[in-house]
């Protein structure tokens, strides 16, 4: 009991030569290592970064990929990360805001990236996945896909699949799925 009448007496004394301005907030393990990794940054020149939410709020950020060669060629591509105290122990949590046709990312935007699954581990970092997603752009997989259909036309017929990636971009259907204009 004394102890936490000493505990909550520290609490007090602390508010008190604040200055009357709010207790600094600790940052968490993830905290700190995300700032790091953000420090650290090496995009390619095709991505950029934004936090909606102002530069206090570093454990959520968008990541916008316009890739420059490949299918995908001149797509605008915006993706939410979503970090976890616990980073670097547990992988970011990425979903992709613009409704795409690929083999690897779904309808709903959730994406099959190895690295953000099974094969992450703590020394990996942001950078790093940030070019896995852009990796995607540039060699879409066939092999672990999302969107069966997708992967499907990709493997069996590269030309319709490069049709259907550019009508899905310009803004129209691809089979009865409706595509937002992302060029």
């Amino acid at each position: 009991m004394i102890r936490l009448f000493k505990v909550k007496e520290k609490q007090r004394e602390a508010a008190e030569n604040s200055n009357g301005k709010p207790p600094v907030k600790k940052q968490s393990a993830g905290e700190l290592r995300l700032h790091k990794d953000i420090s650290e940054l090496n995009l390619p020149k095709t991505c950029s970064m934004a936090f909606p939410n102002g530069k206090d709020d570093l454990m959520n950020f968008e990541v916008t990929i316009r890739p420059d060669e490949g299918y995908y060629s001149g797509g605008i591509f915006t993706f939410t990360f979503q970090i976890s105290p616990i980073y670097p122990h547990e992988a970011p949590k990425v979903k992709c805001k613009t409704k795409i046709y690929h083999p690897n990312i779904d309808l709903e935007g959730n994406v099959c990236l190895n690295i953000l699954r099974e094969d992450w581990k703590p020394v990996l970092n942001i950078n790093t996945v940030i070019y896995g997603l852009y990796h995607l752009f540039t060699e879409p997989n066939h092999e672990d896909p999302l969107n069966h259909d997708a992967a499907a036309v990709l493997r069996d017929n590269p030309k319709l699949f490069e049709n259907n990636v550019r009508r899905a971009m310009s803004g129209g259907y691809v089979g009865q799925t409706f595509f937002t204009r992302c060029m």
